[in-house]
């Protein structure tokens, strides 16, 4: 891979992966529920499940979604199903030392396999999967440079996500009182579900 193509692809990955989501916005919620370390099979979880959408969606899968209409549609409809459900589990969630004596419940104490599933219905993980696919393989040696952008895209990754759980670890000695908490977790699910209005609006459209 040439210089200025890795580094434009590094400049890529870092924005992608440092931008909010769905999931650094869960990470950021993890992150202040119940700490940074707490949060690691989390912040392990959408990496490598995001590396290996990029080699699936690199070796066949991506063309099937951008052909087949009813495919595309059926997973932003899983995907803003997925995530509703996860902002309500958010809403929900108890603050450590409440007032029921009770740590905080899931999503924000969501296991590995969790988070790696919310990958595959995250509209801006296939959007991000889909588009550094098309744009950074070659056709000549192209399983090679699939697996060249991977291998660069993880090593990018995974402290970008990262900054979303310990900024997190921060504000969980900010907030301090479960009320806050309580206004925190809300605020984080409000969030979530604004990301899912462009597919709302897209599906809504068709």
């Amino acid at each position: 891979m040439a210089p200025d193509t890795l580094l434009a692809l590094m400049g890529f990955a870092f924005v992608t992966s440092v931008t909010p989501g769905p999931s650094n916005l869960i990470l950021l919620a993890a992150g202040a529920n119940h700490g940074f370390r707490r949060s690691l099979p989390l912040i392990l979880g959408v990496n490598v499940s995001f590396l290996s959408m990029l080699l699936t969606v690199g070796f066949g899968l991506g063309q099937l979604i951008q052909t087949n209409q009813a495919v595309h549609n059926g997973l932003r409809m899983l995907s803003l199903l997925y995530i509703l459900w996860l902002a309500w589990k958010i809403a929900r969630s108890s603050p450590p030392g409440g007032e029921d004596g009770e740590e905080a419940s899931a999503p924000v104490r969501l296991t590995f396999l969790q988070m790696a599933m919310l990958q595959w219905v995250n509209p801006k993980a296939w959007a991000v999967a889909l588009a550094v696919t098309a744009a950074y393989t070659t056709p000549e040696g192209y399983t090679a440079s699939l697996l060249a952008l991977t291998a660069l895209f993880g090593i990018v990754n995974l402290p970008s996500i990262s900054v979303w759980a310990a900024s997190g670890g921060a504000l969980k000695r900010l907030l301090g009182q479960p009320g806050k908490v309580r206004a925190f977790n809300l605020c984080m699910a409000a969030l979530l579900v604004a990301s899912m209005v462009p597919v709302l609006l897209e599906i809504g459209g068709r």
